[in-house]
């Protein structure tokens, strides 16, 4: 093969990443290695020597095969077709690959991100004569029952247009002609290592509802926020993120497996396509992004499948939806960034993770937020929620810490309590919320003025147990005043009633703030009865914490009609304790 600056040689190889002489590139060029033309990446140039990190397999390649820079960047598709899609870790659609090839991929294959065959309804929203910059939309394809794809003019590009037509095309085909000769598709390509542009940024001041009653009274998490998920193996990561997929207020899920074991993939690949989305009754898949990268699956491209997630999600927020990202997990990103970083003999930071891990866990998390996209006022936004698995459950491990660094809502998973079948396991000791206040306004507005009062009473009678547990150990419950030991019962309503929830019940598996509002002020009238007779009424503590109402507020967890029982539960409370007197 002749020599050309585009082609150089193979001249070292150590697993995925490779050294090429000869050829002329540019940092992040994508090129071709090897016989087999397997896709690399350029991450570093030294003098003649260009090193390439590879997405495939390297076993067999050998030095003197030849390497093509192609010039381009890393980049996916982004267009019609998206959702409902399932890709691997460099946007590879992996039924398309099945298809070809069976259950195992070959290394060199290719495949589009979108299909350049599919005919797609395009209605034109501009007209010939419009001015169109760079954001604005010109049309639409109504591409799932549920999500209308907004068609957006390619950042870079502005005009007069010259003319714009509906009807079926491809995303290759050309919908519309700028007089200043820029022609229009479906399709535009982005480098996944670039964030979007917006026109602001603006301040997150609305909650990303989950349906779980730990995240959204004690821990919220706002659209457009950052939150991480650490937890030791076996704690319910996974389940967590799937509930939030599946029940977050977000219009549109990318769900980002990244290094998980193949297992839990095959999970989540078979479970999304069945779940029907509770907002529309339709398959939740119709609203859904997957990219599937397994920890059998080469280091480079789980490297890769975080910026080509964040990359989609800020597409589909560029046409004012509100997208969650689930990113599961995190350490395993930085496991593969660990991995290369050592091949390219780079000086390591601690417990071997290259001295850049904070900078790049900061780049990535900064890719959140609630947005004015180019081209319209409406609203978009990101949030992003990164999984993180401690060796170990050590939260003081370099991923966790430089994570805890740069997200807002952290929700600590305790192997204990799943041990206990406390479901969430969310630790509420360690857990926290930055966004505490800024939401505030909002549950004030759309659930009740006390939301926060409630939600601080709920925290600190929590902490307030965790200290009386310790003297309990020592000399058991009934050595407590009457007071402490009320405040005992009622941080057990707390865990029980509040806390826990049942993924698999029907209607606890998702909870309105409504619900939860009421639920709390049930619990804490219990306690103001509960002081009140110890106080002023001269109750023994025996007869106050045997008041049979109080457990019926568990019901209410499982009941539609909510309101009504708790309505009851609090009659019947405040009849018992009259009758204390």
């Amino acid at each position: 093969m002749a020599k050309t600056k585009n082609i150089g040689t193979l001249y070292r190889i150590a697993g995925p990443v490779v050294v090429a002489r000869g050829v002329e590139a540019r940092m992040f060029d994508v090129v071709r290695v090897g016989n087999e033309r397997l896709m690399g990446e350029v991450i570093r140039i030294e003098g003649e020597n260009t090193i390439i990190q590879v997405y495939e397999d390297t076993t067999g390649i050998t030095p003197g095969e030849p390497v093509e820079n192609t010039g381009e960047r890393l980049s996916v598709e982004l267009g019609p077709g998206l959702i409902k899609s399932i890709y691997d870790g460099i946007q590879r659609p992996l039924p398309v690959l099945k298809e070809q090839m069976g259950d195992f991929i070959l290394r060199g294959v290719d495949a589009p991100g979108l299909d350049h065959e599919a005919k797609w309804d395009f209605v034109a929203t501009k007209k010939k004569g419009d001015k169109v910059t760079a954001g604005d939309f010109i049309g639409e394809v109504q591409e799932t029952a549920t999500f209308l794809h907004k068609i957006m003019v390619p950042h870079g590009v502005s005009g007069t247009i010259k003319s714009i037509k509906s009807g079926k095309f491809t995303v290759e085909d050309v919908v519309c002609e700028l007089e200043n000769g820029p022609k229009i598709m479906m399709m535009q390509k982005w480098p996944v290592r670039d964030p979007r542009p917006v026109k602001k940024k603006l301040a997150p001041t609305v909650p990303l509802l989950t349906g779980q009653r730990v995240f959204d009274v004690l821990f919220p998490l706002a659209k457009g926020g950052a939150s991480a998920i650490p937890g030791p193996f076996g704690a319910g990561k996974t389940v967590s993120q799937q509930q939030l997929a599946k029940w977050c207020d977000a219009d549109l899920i990318v769900y980002v497996g990244c290094g998980e074991r193949g297992n839990e993939m095959t999970e989540v690949l078979t479970e999304f396509p069945e779940l029907i989305d509770p907002k529309t009754g339709n398959p939740l898949m119709e609203r859904t992004v997957l990219i599937a990268n397994t920890s059998n699956m080469p280091v480079a491209a789980r490297e890769a499948s975080i910026y080509t997630g964040a990359t989609i999600a800020e597409y589909l927020r560029d046409m004012g939806y509100h997208v969650a990202m689930m990113a599961d997990s995190t350490s395993r990103w930085a496991e593969a960034m660990r991995e290369i970083s050592s091949r390219l003999e780079e000086m390591p930071g601690e417990e071997g993770y290259p001295a850049y891990l904070a900078t790049k866990l900061a780049e990535f998390y900064e890719r959140a937020g609630m947005v004015i996209p180019l081209g319209t006022e409406k609203e978009g936004s990101v949030t992003l929620i990164g999984a993180v698995s401690p060796p170990g459950g050590d939260f003081s491990e370099p991923v966790t810490q430089n994570t805890l660094r740069v997200t807002k809502t952290f929700w600590a998973l305790d192997a204990k309590l799943a041990q206990r079948r406390h479901f969430p396991s969310i630790n509420w000791l360690t857990s926290y919320s930055l966004y505490l206040n800024t939401l505030e306004p909002w549950f004030a507005e759309h659930v009740s003025p006390e939301w926060q009062m409630l939600t601080t009473k709920m925290m600190t009678i929590l902490q307030e147990e965790d200290k009386l547990l310790e003297i309990v150990q020592l000399v058991g419950s009934d050595s407590l005043p009457p007071k402490q030991q009320l405040t005992l019962e009622v941080a057990r309503l707390i865990r029980e009633f509040l806390l826990q929830q049942n993924a698999f019940h029907e209607i606890d598996t998702y909870c309105v703030p409504d619900k939860s509002y009421l639920i709390m002020k049930t619990i804490l009238l219990y306690e103001d009865l509960g002081q009140t007779a110890l106080d002023d009424q001269g109750a023994r503590i025996k007869d106050v914490l045997e008041i049979k109402a109080k457990d019926r507020i568990g019901e209410a967890k499982f009941d539609q009609e909510y309101k009504k029982l708790l309505q009851e539960v609090q009659k019947e409370m405040e009849e018992e304790f009259k009758k204390l007197r």
